[in-house]
């Protein structure tokens, strides 16, 4: 399970060190005869990017392509996520290259942020998820009302 934060840096190709944390969860999850292989596509609610193992995402896709096809909203989704995913490996050094596409929907430039977020990571501009961080914690304390199952949750 991928949990935490980490601050990182991308490089001007758009390289990135995933830090150890990660790395070793991609390597328990991966074919011990490969590097790692992981898949990232966008968020379609926030601008963000989403980092899955593989084998994680190809639950997800099989899911998404169950959806119909004639739904104009799964369609959306199908493009969105489908569309955008892309396939990546871990080098030899831990690090992958974000494609240039994937790397201007998220803002991404030189410091980034890394949430863990379960099954996935996301990947977030450094300068974007400080302020969308603040929106989350102003709506915290404006006591926004929760849904019901999050009344349910003991911390």
């Amino acid at each position: 399970m991928f949990r935490g934060a980490a601050t990182i840096n991308i490089d001007v190709k758009g390289r990135m060190a995933m830090p150890v944390r990660f790395r070793d969860l991609f390597v328990g999850k991966a074919d011990p005869s490969t590097n790692p292989q992981l898949v990232v596509t966008i968020d379609t609610e926030e601008p963000c990017l989403l980092i899955y193992p593989l084998v994680e995402w190809d639950l997800i896709q099989q899911k998404l392509e169950q959806l119909p096809s004639f739904n104009p909203a799964a369609r959306r989704i199908q493009r969105l996520l489908i569309g955008h995913a892309t396939d990546l490996e871990l080098d030899g050094n831990g690090r992958i290259l974000l494609p240039a596409l994937l790397r201007e929907y998220a803002q991404l430039d030189k410091k980034a942020i890394l949430l863990g977020q379960g099954k996935k990571i996301e990947l977030w501009s450094e300068s974007l998820w400080n302020s969308r961080r603040e929106t989350y914690l102003q709506a915290n304390s404006d006591n926004q009302e929760l849904p019901e199952l999050l009344h349910q949750l003991s911390l």
